[in-house]
């Protein structure tokens, strides 16, 4: 038992993940220093854990922190360069040399003289910001200062922030992406209520609160500070996921093929407990210790008593916890496995405050019973679906085509049409208790899950399944990429030497750089580089979500030469293709996926997928670019200011 306990800590330690990068905030005054002379005060506010650049790194380093002042038509002199605060000169981690930068907030001062009368100067900030592991684009940013007194008694400060920035976009999806973390982890915390291990504590601690409390006050108070020790307790094992790997080891261990297997297993190790194969159980000699510091009394007692109840409740929690916390880390930031606990905790900790201020309450909960059981075979059902996308995320690393997408699907239509027999049931589990009648409740989810086993059929066949677009492998990862019967549609005349048809959307397509951008050249088109990845999620709900609707297809098909690198590629390069690193000197790339994720993170210092460029003939941008973006009227709006801007 020892050693899965360790497997399980081990697993999901390895839960890093790609931090989605928060804007810089630029405020700017005006100091005054004669009736022609001013200095323009630009200061900006670091979101913490990154970093601002000097003015002056090296050659081959970050974007500098560069400031352009508009003359007004020669009416402004500037004297001197912009100066800057003494901020920290160290070895970077990301670019691997000594650089100048600054942390929490800076200030730069640029000394003008004005013509009389001037009442404001305009300029632009261009910037990037970094942490330890990632960095963002390129970022433009206005900034205007206010000469005039009656100006600047009312805009002391003037906040610029980019509106349409990837920036501002990353720091949009991070939110949204933590406040699914957290609505997926609460309710799974209920979901995890509803199991025959923690249900029945809830009377059972509640009556011992106030009971044992002087008056009723004091058994409420009792009640939430033991909901609050539970939520301690599990936002502790987030923090602590979060404080010992960095933030980007989840983007590189999703590709990696023994993690997802690792963690297949694990899943389904899960599954067959929560079926009632087995039991999974902590030792019984730290549930007895915890136990006796319980007896205790007071607050810490308290403490020990809800830690006895994460203990107790492990063979019914561990499963969900070990799954939120990497499923967490995946879905957002670093403090994605520290939001995934407090939904989860939270989930858990309210019955108990609630019903301990209205214990009459307990009598209108439902009795224990088999109906506990169920709720855990259902959920058995669903992490063993579950188990086989890390299976597949494995599969599409290696290309070894061994679970394609019709034989992914034909095994979720077994597992959900398993669930459905079951919920009717005409499939029994060791632990049931003989089913007599079926509640109106088992038979509406029953047949929720018939209708979705159902709706997956067609999937065999061809059909995109866009309600599940990120789970399966895509649609060009089949037996029959362009459906049962289906050819591959007209639209080109001949497939140049390099390319292929993207199946279903027969997007004309290179995966190699080069000769993407000669035949670019050829046939006067911009480019249109994705960056992506076999087992990128998000990058998939692009291609089956938006890249399906008709005035985005018509772009890609018509209108530029997509060339998609796959970054997590782990075909091996040539041997007269196999380069040292330019970011780690001495480390040679060998596989085709490290020589684009280099690129990437060279050109366009971000490494996260997908990622999007429009550019010229000549490798420049036509548009800033974007990373995911699943609103299809912004998409579009992007690829045609990119493709007008190429034409003009």
């Amino acid at each position: 038992m020892r050693k899965y306990i360790l497997l399980l800590i081990a697993l999901v330690s390895f839960s890093g993940f790609s931090q989605m990068i928060p804007d810089v905030k630029w405020t700017t005054s005006v100091e005054k220093l004669s009736d022609t002379e001013y200095n323009l005060v630009s200061k900006a506010t670091i979101p913490s854990g990154f970093h601002l650049y000097s003015q002056t790194v090296p050659e081959g380093g970050p974007i500098p922190t560069t400031f352009t002042y508009d003359d007004e038509g020669g009416t402004i002199k500037l004297i001197g360069n912009t100066s800057e605060e003494e901020g920290h000169t160290v070895d970077d981690a990301v670019f691997e040399m000594k650089i100048k930068y600054f942390e929490n907030s800076t200030v730069f001062k640029q000394k003008v003289e004005v013509s009389e009368g001037l009442a404001q100067v305009n300029a632009f900030v261009e910037f990037m910001i970094c942490n330890d592991t990632q960095c963002s684009p390129p970022t433009e940013v206005d900034l205007v200062f206010k000469l005039s007194e009656k100006d600047k008694a009312s805009t002391a400060s003037v906040s610029a922030t980019v509106d349409k920035s990837s920036g501002a976009k990353k720091s949009k999806a991070s939110k949204r992406g933590l406040w699914a973390i957290f609505f997926i982890a609460f309710f799974s915390g209920f979901a995890a209520l509803l199991t025959p291990c923690v249900f029945p504590m809830i009377p059972m601690t509640v009556s011992f609160f106030t009971k044992q409390s002087k008056n009723k006050a004091a058994g409420i108070r009792n009640a939430i500070i033991y909901g609050i020790s539970i939520i301690v307790i599990y936002v502790f094992l987030g923090v602590l996921v979060s404080l010992m790997f960095g933030p980007d080891a989840l983007n590189a261990l999703s590709t990696n093929v023994w993690f997802n297997i690792a963690f297949f297993l694990l899943l389904l190790i899960f599954a067959v407990s929560f079926l009632g194969a087995f039991e999974i159980m902590l030792p019984n000699s730290w549930a007895n210790k915890v136990d006796r510091q319980a007896d205790r009394g007071g607050l810490i007692g308290i403490f020990f008593m809800a830690l006895a109840l994460a203990i107790v409740s492990f063979s019914c929690t561990g499963p969900i916890v070990g799954t939120l916390l990497v499923e967490a880390a995946a879905g957002g930031s670093q403090v994605g496995p520290i939001i995934g606990m407090l939904g989860f905790s939270l989930a858990i900790a309210l019955p108990f405050a609630f019903f301990a201020a209205f214990p009459g309450w307990l009598n209108s909960l439902p009795k224990s019973g088999g109906w506990l059981n169920t709720v855990k075979v259902v959920l058995g059902f669903l992490e063993l679906a579950l188990a086989f996308k890390f299976l597949s995320n494995a599969d599409l690393v290696l290309q070894a085509h061994f679970l394609e997408r019709e034989v992914f699907i034909a095994i979720w239509i077994a597992i959900f049409g398993a669930l459905a027999f079951y919920l009717f049931g005409k499939i029994q589990l060791p632990h049931d208790s003989p089913v007599t009648y079926i509640s109106v409740g088992r038979l509406s989810l029953g047949l929720l899950v018939l209708s979705f086993t159902i709706y997956m059929i067609p999937g065999l066949w061809g059909a995109p399944l866009n309600l599940i677009s990120a789970f399966p492998p895509p649609q060009h990862y089949s037996e029959s990429p362009y459906g049962v019967g289906g050819a591959v549609a007209k639209g080109h005349e001949g497939v140049p030497e390099g390319a292929h048809l993207m199946p279903p959307h027969n997007i004309l397509a290179f995966n190699d750089y080069d000769k993407g951008l000669a035949y670019a050249k050829k046939v006067g088109k911009p480019v249109m580089i994705d960056f992506t990845g076999h087992a990128c999620v998000n990058c998939r709900k692009m291609e089956m979500n938006v890249w399906v609707k008709p005035k985005v297809l018509d772009i890609l098909k018509n209108d530029v030469v997509l060339i998609s690198l796959y970054v997590d590629d782990k075909r091996k390069l040539k041997d007269e293709e196999v380069v040292e690193s330019q970011l780690k000197p001495g480390k040679k790339l060998k596989y085709i996926g490290q020589k684009w994720s280099e690129l990437q993170t060279i050109k366009y210092k971000t490494n996260s997928q997908p990622f999007y460029v429009l550019m010229d003939h000549n490798e420049e941008n036509l548009i800033d670019p974007v990373a995911y973006t699943p609103d299809v009227d912004e998409y579009y709006d992007w690829l045609k200011k990119g493709t007008n801007n190429f034409k003009k």
